[in-house]
């Protein structure tokens, strides 16, 4: 069973996102897990210390949280009506990206799958703070859905890497789980810079060959282009429906998301994004 980790604020935005794992996972048995985070806008802790009256306010948040997740439930009942999948709910007192984090090191998640923006999102930002911050601090795979996908077959994978990861299973396995439910194609794309690959990228790059050999894969070599115009100049010739990255802390991922402005990125993103950790929360 697969329990899947779906953070709501209720916008159209992570009821896409919702949509897109519903229908995903639809032929896997799956638990997930509804979470609207929520604090009080005027709360304070002092004033809760000094004033027993503003615990009222506290649980009339809770209770409208709880309502919405109970209407949203029912609305996946009725819109995606399917035996194989539970749904849980949890309204928390707490910042979302402290909760997802408590809830992955406290129960067995696969995934969390969100929008990448919140209900206040803007066109000029491709990710917001919660989702850089979430693929910062969470050891969990992370599905970012933007705004305005709608769902598709993930026939075409694209999963860029310089080869300085030492691939484990755990890297892996969350990409395997989702095309071995599909007839799907894997593209290796290493972006060079015009040197001959070290022993440590040789050695991952058949560590990579073992794992994908009973999955249909391709390697491409690209030179003389950044990351970003290697990824935009594929998803230009091939019809990508996962991009899949591994944040490792000394990658191009890094520079890629944390070195310039937090919230851009080089490259129009315009399909899921799959981000697993460099560790997990065994390492």
């Amino acid at each position: 069973m697969k329990n899947i980790l779906l953070p709501t604020d209720f916008s159209e935005n992570s009821w896409n996102a919702i949509k897109y794992a519903l229908q995903l996972f639809k032929n896997e048995t799956c638990r997930f897990f509804l979470l609207n985070t929520y604090t009080p806008a005027i709360y304070q802790v002092e004033y809760v210390l000094l004033e027993p009256a503003q615990f009222g306010m506290v649980d009339a948040v809770k209770e409208n949280s709880l309502k919405k997740l109970k209407e949203l439930k029912t609305r996946i009942k009725k819109e995606f009506n399917n035996p194989k999948h539970t749904i849980k709910r949890i309204a928390a007192f707490n910042n979302l990206v402290s909760e997802i984090k408590h809830i992955v090191q406290n129960k067995p998640i696969d995934y969390v799958v969100m929008g990448t923006k919140g209900a206040t999102g803007t066109k000029e930002i491709l990710f917001g703070s919660n989702t850089v911050h979430v693929f910062k601090s969470v050891k969990c795979p992370i599905l970012a859905i933007p705004s305005d996908f709608n769902f598709e077959t993930p026939h075409e994978v694209l999963f860029p890497t310089d080869y300085e990861v030492s691939y484990k299973p755990y890297h892996l396995k969350p990409i395997i789980d989702i095309i071995s439910l599909y007839t799907t194609r894997v593209n290796i794309l290493h972006v060079s810079y015009g040197y001959d690959l070290s022993e440590l990228q040789k050695a991952n790059k058949k560590i990579l060959e073992k794992h994908f050999k009973k999955i249909a894969h391709l390697f491409h070599d690209v030179s003389n282009q950044t990351v970003e115009e290697g990824i935009t100049n594929f998803q230009l010739k091939t019809r990508i429906n996962l991009l899949v990255m591994i944040n490792n802390k000394h990658s191009f991922f890094e520079n890629l998301f944390f070195k310039s402005t937090i919230n851009q990125i080089g490259f129009h993103l315009n399909v899921p994004f799959l981000v697993i950790p460099a560790k997990n929360n065994k390492t």
